[in-house]
């Protein structure tokens, strides 16, 4: 019996995956990687996606960075770090927060360790709404309903193939609006207020 509700609990998840990615994109060892490219932007602005990280994060991002560029379209803003050298997570954080916030990128990844200290520093640059996200499920919520417009990911965290694949679906996802619309608007209110 609970098998039968985690499956009916996933099942919307796995259709919207399936709808951004294609059939392709189903996870296990028989996934195929997606063949066809993902959809236009869903934010408004550049096809440009900015992309940064620490030297925890470095490694992934460049899988990232490679996988953006050849399997979806997007071009790239690379904010760095360029190495494994140790460097400070907020100053990457806050370049690629920069750029999404400034519209030059339409939307934006960042990486470290666990992704949560890059979040909370891409979360303090005004027009920012990063999510840390582990999973296709929270990638689909965060672009759906809180029109989340960085991901974070935690290189040590969430293994480099779906991470990938988390990159793609954020990038081919669109905020749904609708009821969500006035949630968002009031959670960007909060900067407001907060000053």
């Amino acid at each position: 019996m609970r098998d039968a509700r985690e499956a009916e609990v996933r099942r919307p998840v796995r259709q919207a995956v399936d709808r951004a990615l294609g059939p392709a994109a189903a996870p296990g060892p028989a996934a195929a990687p997606a063949a066809r490219p993902i959809p236009a932007a869903p934010a408004a602005g550049p096809r440009r996606v900015a992309i940064g990280a620490d030297h925890g994060g470095y490694a992934l991002k460049e899988i990232l960075r490679r996988a953006i560029v050849e399997e979806t379209g997007w071009e790239v803003f690379d904010c760095g770090t360029h190495s494994a050298e140790a460097v400070d997570y907020p100053d990457f954080a806050a370049a690629v927060a920069r750029e999404v916030a400034s519209g030059r990128c339409a939307l934006g990844v960042v990486v470290d360790a666990a992704g949560i200290g890059s979040a909370m520093a891409a979360n303090k640059v005004p027009g920012v709404r990063c999510a840390v996200c582990h999973d296709d499920a929270t990638v689909l919520n965060s672009r759906e309903h809180n029109d989340a417009n960085i991901l974070s990911l935690g290189a040590r965290v969430v293994h480099r193939g779906a991470a990938t694949r988390m990159v793609k679906l954020f990038l081919g996802t669109a905020f749904a609006g609708g009821r969500h619309e006035r949630r968002v608007q009031k959670i960007m209110a909060l900067e407001q207020r907060g000053r």
